[in-house]
């Protein structure tokens, strides 16, 4: 199986191993990705340049999610939580603020006890009007793959002007109201070898931890098809022993293996 891009607004639901029965909201192109990062990792492959943005309408987000929560609705299958995420990265949608307004009154007459989830790269939490609206969700999942430079640059190919150190900052700026999302790997790429649960990048990484004060950090490994061939899973015996020091400086911590 190779990987796939999301070919609808609205995907699923879907079994999360973090976050239960989601539905997916998809904001980016269904023929392409468009994200400010191009992970190595990714399951919607490569990330193609030249490509004019375009993202879905408004209206048709708000349109075929009341559909699909009604239809959900009426066969009592409900979703633990509806989730933004699809093909890159949501927050660059010029309408974000407002669709997220609506999700939350889409959800209050539809399903009430979901919770709403946004799954970004951080890019664009330098930006207040993302913090303040990512503020108002249930889960607001942001990416933080290593506490080194170097190894950042190689496994999420930040595209643009991208620093390590303002993005903490800016993740501090929530005041512990964020979870942390690390995707830990190891293979090799581009004739470099790639291993971020070592014991200097974990022990960087959990500084970063610390300083950023998540209330909550997600730790998970590879489950699909990569565009970058020659990466491996790390054995859940592995991200369980980084979880515990986690757990050891009073952050909660999950594991999907």
């Amino acid at each position: 199986m190779g990987t796939s891009l999301f070919g609808s607004v609205i995907f699923g639901p879907v079994k999360s191993r973090r976050l239960g029965i989601s539905l997916g909201v998809n904001l980016l192109p269904v023929d392409n990705k468009l994200c400010s990062f191009n992970c190595i990792y990714c399951e919607c492959g490569w990330a193609k340049s030249g490509m004019k943005p375009r993202f879905a309408p408004r209206e048709v987000v708000k349109e075929e999610l009341s559909s699909k929560l009604a239809e959900m609705r009426t066969e009592h299958l409900l979703p633990d939580v509806i989730t933004f995420a699809g093909n890159g990265e949501p927050t660059m949608h010029p309408d974000f603020s407002a669709i997220i307004d609506d999700t939350v009154e889409i959800r209050d007459r539809f399903a009430p006890s979901a919770k709403i989830a946004v799954l970004s790269n951080a890019t664009m939490i330098g930006n207040e009007s993302v913090r303040d609206v990512l503020n108002k969700i249930d889960r607001n999942i942001l990416k933080l793959d290593s506490a080194l430079e170097e190894t950042v640059k190689l496994i999420d190919d930040p595209l643009g002007n991208y620093d390590l150190r303002r993005t903490v900052e800016n993740m501090k700026k929530f005041h512990g109201s964020l979870i942390i999302q690390t995707m830990s790997l190891r293979g090799e790429y581009q004739g470099r070898k790639i291993d971020n649960t070592t014991e200097e990048e974990v022990d960087a990484w959990l500084k970063l931890v610390e300083e950023i004060k998540p209330r909550q950090v997600m730790i998970y490994t590879i489950d699909r098809e990569t565009p970058a061939k020659n990466l491996h899973k790390v054995s859940i015996e592995e991200l369980n022993a980084i979880a515990e020091k986690v757990r050891m400086r009073g952050i909660d911590c999950s594991v999907s293996g």
